[in-house]
């Protein structure tokens, strides 16, 4: 096996948030930065996220519907189903294999969650309070890119056009058509000027970052 296959792919699980998650070669690896989303999320409904780390004032309640958009693994979903039960959690992905992977780790971990198969917001019937998204955003012409070390990887779970935002683009618009107030996204900070431009664009304030993740509200 290629001594750059990643370790994860090779033990067949990643841990996230102090769970560990099964992937293979259909899904992203779970990456530490995706965690500060999950921070973000317990922090707004006012519920610790780290042991000695009093939270903000709720300003969301804790039964929230939230839409985790590109599941891959469901590392988010799921992580939020379980650090908030009160909560309805749907994901989504546009890869039927992702979806299955994310299955079997919902019910390895016991996580009461829906999956659906979309793109992006196509089949989503639901309005929900809040959007969580690690889309597809890294740019191919980013000149600093070992794309070696990512040559494992679903490119489609990986790369995007238009710099890397069009994915994140399209969500945004989808997102602001339904009327969604609330929206968490991740993106390398190269590109958050540009993200926090065009949602204003739209109707959506900045009101927090953290690291690569971005949190938009109406």
């Amino acid at each position: 096996m290629n001594e750059n296959y990643p370790r994860a792919y090779k033990k067949g699980s990643q841990n996230f948030y102090g769970r560990d998650f099964l992937v293979n070669s259909s899904v992203l690896i779970p990456r530490p930065e995706t965690e500060l989303a999950i921070d973000m999320v317990l922090n707004l409904v006012g519920k610790p996220y780290l042991p000695g780390v009093r939270p903000s004032k709720a300003k969301l309640p804790q039964d929230l519907t939230i839409l985790d958009v590109g599941t891959g693994s469901g590392c988010i979903g799921i992580t939020l189903s379980l650090e908030l039960p009160m909560s309805k959690i749907v994901a989504t992905d546009v890869s039927s294999e992702a979806i299955k992977v994310a299955k079997k780790n919902a019910e390895k971990l016991g996580a009461k969650i829906k999956f659906l198969q979309s793109d992006l917001l196509k089949e989503i019937n639901i309005t929900p309070d809040l959007i969580i998204a690690n889309l597809p955003y890294v740019d191919k012409d980013w000149d600093w890119l070992n794309l070696e070390s990512l040559s494992h990887e679903p490119e489609s779970a990986l790369f995007a056009n238009n710099k890397g935002l069009e994915l994140i683009y399209r969500l945004i618009d989808q997102a602001t058509d339904k009327r969604i107030q609330h929206l968490i996204l991740e993106a390398d900070p190269c590109q958050h000027e540009l993200i926090i431009q065009y949602a204003k664009k739209k109707g959506l304030s900045l009101a927090e970052t953290r690291g690569f993740i971005l949190y938009f509200s109406e």
